[in-house]
């Protein structure tokens, strides 16, 4: 699997695993200059971020996970990444306390959060405008996904700021680097219910956290990255209801 922006599921980075923000900045409401000869235009109502992310999610055309029925905490939807030519290719929805890069360091509390990804399955296709092949989506997707987003959550005991966007394009390219051996030491086993089916998933733990990855029999593969929370208790199933995530 090569190193391509292509492979690696659409240009969306780590970062933009985020949970949604605040709307972007709002046009310029203020009147004309000339009220006396032309009306003031009235500016299009901005669209709540919380809104726009649904819209991205509906856009899909495969089904999103995340944690079963048996987890009552928060959920909320993070953003979606997209292909050249707009297609929906994977999204990510949250579960628990909603974490932060500097999280522990900078309050002292432990957050406890499980983040699902969902990865559309494809096929070889065509990149948007037809000049090559993008590589078809895989389990390894799914773990880079995963891991890199994990990895946009850590902040390194005693790390200066400055120092934190180079660690973290280190740690970023050895995540893609497990993700392409998944059949290494550095991976074990779980089985974990999907839809109430037992299913294996590709499993590890770091000082930061864990990552998994693994495929339904749906037609997606997922991944998942958390920390508080144990992955050994934990069973996804297809959403029914987006708005149980708003």
């Amino acid at each position: 699997m090569e190193t391509t922006s292509s492979s690696r599921v659409g240009t969306q980075t780590a970062e933009a695993l985020a949970p949604a923000g605040a709307p972007g900045q709002e046009p310029d409401t203020g009147p004309h200059s000339d009220t006396q000869h032309t009306q003031p235009q009235e500016a299009p109502a901005p669209v709540p971020a919380a809104r726009r992310t649904v819209e991205g999610f509906l856009a899909a055309d495969f089904p999103w996970y995340g944690l079963d029925g048996a987890f009552s905490g928060p959920r909320w939807l993070m953003q979606v990444g997209t292909a050249a030519d707009g297609t929906v290719e994977h999204g990510s929805t949250g579960h628990g306390d909603e974490p932060s890069a500097r999280g522990e360091i900078a309050t002292g509390e432990k957050e406890r959060f499980a983040v699902v990804i969902t990865v559309a399955s494809n096929p070889l296709r065509r990149s948007g405008d037809g000049t090559g092949v993008l590589e078809a989506t895989s389990v390894a997707s799914a773990a880079w996904l995963a891991g890199s987003g994990l990895l946009a959550y850590s902040w390194p005991g005693q790390m200066d700021h400055s120092l934190r966007d180079d660690w973290l394009d280190q740690q970023t390219e050895a995540a893609w680097e497990l993700a392409d051996d998944l059949a290494g030491e550095d991976w074990s086993t779980l089985s974990l219910p999907v839809d109430g089916e037992p299913t294996a998933f590709h499993y590890r733990e770091s000082e930061f956290g864990w990552v998994l990855a693994g495929s339904t029999g749906s037609g997606v593969h997922l991944g998942a990255y958390g920390r508080g929370m144990s992955a050994y208790g934990l069973g996804f199933s297809a959403i029914a209801d987006l708005g149980s995530y708003e």
